[in-house]
């Protein structure tokens, strides 16, 4: 079984856009050496949406990356970079990464969305949106 970990982050201003790619390089480059990585994945989709697809070979490794190196000091930043957080996890058969159709259909239906510091207005109804 593989663990897989999907996040979408919607950055609230251009202004945070160099910090969070340099942050966001040092965490995909973390992740991808990280013990129990299997593939590490990073997307960029309309305006200042980031999309991270990780799979492990089980979520305690995710767990470890997770409260380590980059993505540790990446984390608090975040949520006052960002407007929009949302994650979903998952355990499957198959070691293989998901399609981003896949994770975006995951998110969509069985994600949650993670505290930000301004948030955009999709959070009073509880949206997740995936575009």
């Amino acid at each position: 079984m593989a663990f897989v970990s999907v996040t979408r982050l919607h950055l609230r201003s251009w202004i945070y856009l160099p910090q969070f790619i340099l942050y966001s390089n040092r965490a995909l480059r973390q992740a991808k050496e990280a013990p129990g990585n299997l593939s590490a994945q990073v997307q960029k989709t309309d305006g200042l949406a980031f999309w991270t697809l990780t799979v492990w070979k089980h979520n305690k490794a995710m767990g470890q990356y997770m409260r380590s190196g980059a993505h540790k000091q990446a984390m608090p930043k975040l949520a006052n970079w960002c407007d929009e957080a949302a994650t979903v996890h998952w355990t499957q058969d198959s070691p293989e990464p998901p399609t981003w159709s896949e994770a975006a259909t995951k998110l969509k239906a069985d994600g949650h969305l993670v505290s930000v510091n301004h948030p955009a207005p999709s959070y009073e109804t509880g949206e997740i949106r995936v575009s």
